[in-house]
């Protein structure tokens, strides 16, 4: 953990929770094949964690995840 980090998250995330590989592939796999977007595996772990129903949004939620894919080779989208 980094100076810069660690309070950062300290002040903003409220909970973790945690999803295995093969959620997080999953995720991967079903945003490339839903929408065309490569992204790369730490990348899906939020959307893993709602497929897999680790994290269920609160009634009226608004729910925003962050997916980035700069670590992705075209050989990975699979």
């Amino acid at each position: 953990m980094g100076e810069l980090v660690f309070p950062i998250t300290e002040s903003y995330v409220d909970d973790v929770v945690l999803v295995d590989d093969e959620s997080i592939l999953a995720a991967k796999r079903a945003l490339w094949q839903a929408f065309r977007i490569a992204a790369e595996p730490a990348a899906s772990v939020g959307i893993a964690a709602l497929l897999a129903g680790a994290y269920k949004p609160a009634p009226g939620e608004h729910v925003t995840v962050v997916i980035s894919g700069a670590n992705m080779s075209p050989s990975q989208l699979g």
